[in-house]
């Protein structure tokens, strides 16, 4: 399991296994933050938005969505960037951000 911080601390631990997982999503694809965590056996999204928000800067952090597709809160306009540059299907959505990546089109499935 993630340390109290959320880091991945701990080898093997929760921590390290989603950021092991999210280095693996590939370019235009995508996962939730409740995918990822369903993936490793665990119901514990906010655990994975921990993890990713204390270290999600050492992996690709913009392929994991808040649930709808919406881009991860705060980073809208630098996820776009990526998400266009890999080609990730987009929607036109009525939020600040303006859109959301189409999940039944881009979402990953290991």
């Amino acid at each position: 399991m993630a340390d109290a911080s959320g880091s991945p601390s701990t080898p093997g631990g929760f921590g390290e296994r989603v950021l092991e997982l999210v280095a693996e999503i590939p370019p235009g694809r995508v996962l939730t933050y409740g995918d990822v965590a369903a993936l490793l056996g665990s119901r514990g999204a906010r655990a994975v938005g921990t993890v990713m928000a204390r270290s999600g800067h050492l992996v690709p952090w913009w392929r994991v969505l808040r649930a709808g597709g919406h881009p991860p809160t705060g980073h809208a306009e630098r996820a776009l960037a990526h998400y266009r540059d890999e080609g990730t299907p987009l929607r036109p959505a009525a939020t600040d951000a303006a859109y959301r990546v189409d999940l039944a089109r881009a979402r990953w499935r290991p």
